[in-house]
């Protein structure tokens, strides 16, 4: 049911206008045609396969080769999930190993692939993109872990996800690879939002998604359980993997008064 909710509402957010893209970036899309490349999508926490599927709609529609596979987030440990299932996608869904591969990831799934880059090489990696990733833990979790039943539906892997110099997120350093950063500032949960002390997405403060060595980063005025379905987050998606970098000037064109901030 939850799946389905998810599908329904991810199309009424599409359903909006597109926001149109600045004549230079649209000329640099129109230049850089996908060949033979592969984007695998990683899901957030306790989510599946099904809330990256409009993503990967999009992405199929522009050429790519898209992996979309559900993992189980809330069994087991980060280095488990990455050391296992994370390999098992790699290798039993890309059988071409001279392929580019690409990755797009939603909030813990970009934990997820930093721990697995900290023990493996990717040959032929390319372009990564995480939406509203907890690069520096989030204070949700600082907040939840001593409760035993949120403890429990988090699971191993989201008890690794707090701020402190020993959680994961602050252990795994700075990024080495051409990584695009997506936050969001915008939350429907006040409850949740009390937590913060600055702007967030009712799961990850925006400054906590930074991290040292990425290429580059935008804020959506977007919340952290629907930031995948916004066709804005789509656009800048594309415009990431395919000039390396966000469309700022487009955005700012036709989205003035949106939070926007670029390095």
């Amino acid at each position: 049911m939850f799946s389905l909710v998810t599908l329904l509402t991810c199309a009424l957010l599409l359903a909006q206008p597109a926001t149109a893209i600045s004549n230079g970036a649209a000329s640099e899309l129109n230049a850089t045609q996908p060949g033979k490349e592969y984007v695998i999508l990683l899901h957030g926490l306790g989510r599946t396969a099904i809330s990256m599927k409009l993503l990967e709609w999009h992405l199929q529609r522009r050429g790519y080769s898209v992996v979309n596979v559900s993992y189980p987030g809330t069994r087991f440990s980060l280095e488990t999930l990455s050391d296992i299932h994370l390999q098992r996608i790699l290798t039993e869904h890309i059988p071409d190993s001279s392929a580019h591969i690409h990755f797009v990831t939603h909030s813990m799934g970009g934990i997820l692939l930093r721990q697995y880059l900290s023990n493996h090489r990717i040959e032929n990696l390319g372009s990564v993109v995480m939406l509203a990733p907890p690069n520096q833990g989030s204070e949700l979790i600082d907040h939840l872990r001593s409760n035993f039943f949120t403890s429990k539906i988090l699971g191993p892997a989201g008890m690794e996800l707090g701020t402190g110099d020993n959680d994961l997120p602050q252990r795994l350093g700075k990024v080495g690879v051409n990584c695009g950063i997506i936050a969001g500032d915008r939350s429907l949960n006040p409850l949740l939002s009390s937590v913060f002390l600055s702007p967030n997405d009712g799961k990850v403060s925006v400054e906590r998604t930074k991290i040292e060595g990425m290429s580059d980063f935008i804020i959506l005025h977007s919340t952290h359980t629907w930031i995948m379905c916004r066709r804005q987050t789509t656009h800048q998606v594309l415009s990431f993997l395919q000039t390396g970098h966000f469309d700022h000037i487009g955005f700012e064109a036709t989205r003035p008064q949106t939070h926007l901030q670029r390095l």
